[in-house]
């Protein structure tokens, strides 16, 4: 089983992460995982932060001549802003009497309720960890269990369909075709604009939008559509709570900072309809094989892969950090006051789209794993065409 941990503060040295579980031979390129940070980085809307870090993930373990070797992989992303924070959060030396301590919480941030269940009188360490910085160290992990799935016709893509009041008015003419070229071309495409829209006039709208809300001191949140095409059918199970994919996969993106929302499909849409008009009719033989018309379902039924493209949405709420302050009060006095603002973003939902690429790629290459077995690509691969030839002998295709 693939699974991962991160460790490191916004403002520490670095972020880290220790990758366990990906099977031996995978073949990894350095500049690929700096490629997905640098993605994580794009945006417009984006804080000064970005114009201070460059980061580059280095491997210090389990690989050798460019490939896996089945040991954990530990990766590490320097934080070039760390010589500006050597005082405020050294690690053995104590500059308590140095540092003024932060004492006002900001609405909506992990401030509060972080201080009170560690103890904290310093909201410093909550802010720290709790920053959306950490998931670099997740894209960095998740880049590897991508490239593992890419090596078995496994893409998974990203775009943004809405930020703030700015939306595609439709689903997107070319999303269909991009799709049908696979997950990692839909990315591509939405890595071309600014905002990761597909639709030019939702895009011109949601920088008006951006700006417009920098202006007023204000952030916006969004909407993520996610696509994973390659995946085939039986991946996830019934038969236990803690089995079933489409469960795993709102888990993972729920874990993503500011998501608040995720749902298969159009899950809500399909709320609001009949079963007639929402469940994906079945057909079988000929040269098309196995199939549905339709994808309502959003690639998972029962708990299942179909084996159609997987769409998760994820609803991302406004950054909670605002240059107009909401009320707020003092941790030290209790009095009432305006809340502080930390160095933030306007609107950082591009950004939430690579990373909620990379919290599910290692829940589908889980699921693949539990399927098919296997310790080494070699293995696995055979294993996966065997488990596809037997799909395609029965239903045809």
């Amino acid at each position: 089983m693939i699974r991962y941990f991160t460790a490191g503060e916004s403002h520490g040295p670095a972020l880290s992460a220790i990758v366990e579980g990906l099977p031996a031979g995978v073949a990894l390129v350095e500049a690929d995982i700096n490629d997905q940070l640098a993605r994580r980085q794009q945006g417009y809307g984006r804080g000064g932060r970005m114009k201070i870090e460059t980061d580059r993930a280095e491997v210090l373990s389990g690989v050798r001549f460019g490939k896996t070797i089945g040991s954990p992989i530990a990766l590490v992303i320097r934080n070039r802003d760390w010589e500006n924070w050597t005082t405020p959060m050294a690690q053995f030396e104590d500059h308590a009497t140095e540092v003024q301590k932060i004492t006002i919480p900001r609405p909506g941030h992990a401030d509060l309720t972080g201080v009170i269940k560690y103890g904290f009188d310093d909201i410093r360490p909550v802010i720290d960890r709790s920053s959306a910085r950490e998931t670099a160290a997740r894209v960095a992990a998740g880049s590897l269990a991508k490239a593992f799935l890419r090596q078995l016709g496994i893409q998974i893509g990203s775009y943004i369909s809405t930020i703030g009041p700015a939306a595609e008015s439709a689903t997107p003419a070319s999303l269909q075709a991009l799709l049908d070229a696979g997950a990692e071309s839909l990315a591509a495409e939405a890595d071309k604009s600014q905002v990761r829209m597909l639709d030019p006039e939702a895009e011109t709208a949601a920088i008006a939008a951006i700006d417009q809300a920098k202006a007023d001191g204000d952030t916006l949140g969004g909407i993520v559509e996610i696509y994973i095409t390659g995946v085939p059918m039986g991946l996830g199970s019934y038969v236990q709570h803690d089995r079933r994919l489409d469960s795993a996969l709102a888990a993972a993106i729920m874990s993503i900072q500011a998501i608040k929302g995720v749902e298969i499909g159009p899950a809500f849409d399909n709320a609001r309809k009949p079963g007639s008009q929402v469940h994906d009719e079945l057909f079988a033989g000929g040269e098309k094989g196995l199939r549905r018309e339709t994808n309502r379902a959003g690639g998972i039924e029962g708990s299942m892969s179909s084996g159609q493209p997987i769409h998760i949405r994820a609803a991302m709420k406004p950054i909670s950090s605002l240059v107009s302050p909401l009320r707020s009060f003092d941790l030290a006095t209790l009095e009432a006051v305006q809340s502080r603002f930390e160095r933030s973003d306007t609107c950082a939902v591009p950004a939430a789209g690579v990373v909620a690429e990379a919290v599910v790629a290692p829940v589908i290459a889980n699921a693949l794993l539990e399927k098919i077995g296997g310790d080494h690509m070699a293995e696995i691969k055979e294993r996966l065409e065997a488990y596809r030839e037997a799909l395609r002998m029965r239903f045809g295709g």
